[in-house]
């Protein structure tokens, strides 16, 4: 069975459940990475689980719904209807989504005030995604059909959430901050990967000259 061709099946039997777990799961996986990369001695799977229900109670519900008010309202791709469609999109689907972002992670997690890091990071982090979300949404509204679009943004949010978790945990909503920390952290990962590929190569070569 060609897995891509199931997948699609499935987005067109049942688009609702199918665009929102699997938007739910790659925002999810988003924050995995992030864990991965910042190097836990544990995963937090409390935090994965947040994201998780976040994004399935609101972001793929919202985006679902909201890509087809988009298109039932400006149809077609021509430049214009394709302007109206990313400016509404930047200008109230884009800070909203970041807002319940923040503010709704922070609920599940029982914290004092769910408004701190709304309130210290939502500017910087409306900004970054100005820098991404309208090129990943154009492509979005060229390319895939309607039924797919909720899974494409998906795609796209996976790595955005890698972003959004890091930001939320360690990070103050700025691209450079996130990007300098990404680097250190893979750049340590090799640094690990070459130590550990030489201490098997000299461990296999002093058994070879040791042995009779």
């Amino acid at each position: 069975v060609n897995p891509k061709a199931l997948v699609k099946e499935m987005v067109k039997r049942f688009p609702w459940l199918a665009n929102v777990t699997l938007y739910g799961c790659l925002f999810a996986g988003g924050d995995f990475v992030h864990q991965m990369i910042a190097q836990r001695e544990e995963m937090d799977w409390k935090h994965t689980r947040n994201v998780a229900i976040v994004a399935i109670s609101f972001h793929g519900n919202f985006n679902y719904f909201w890509l087809r008010a988009l298109e039932s309202r400006f149809p077609g791709k021509s430049p214009r209807m394709l302007f109206r469609k990313l400016l509404l999109d930047q200008s109230f689907a884009s800070p909203l989504a970041t807002s319940v972002f923040y503010t709704g992670v922070s609920f599940l997690e029982n914290k004092e005030d769910i408004f701190e890091d709304w309130r210290d990071k939502f500017i910087n982090t409306y900004k970054t995604g100005l820098m991404y979300w309208p090129f990943m949404q154009f492509l979005n509204f060229i390319l895939m059909p309607l039924y797919l679009r909720t899974v494409f943004m998906g795609c796209c949010a996976f790595l955005w959430a890698t972003f959004l978790c890091f930001s939320r945990q360690s990070g103050d909503g700025t691209a450079g901050v996130a990007l300098a920390f990404f680097l250190v952290n893979i750049n340590w990962w090799n640094y690990i990967r070459y130590q550990h590929v030489n201490l098997c190569y000299c461990s296999l070569m002093s058994h070879y000259y040791v042995s009779p």
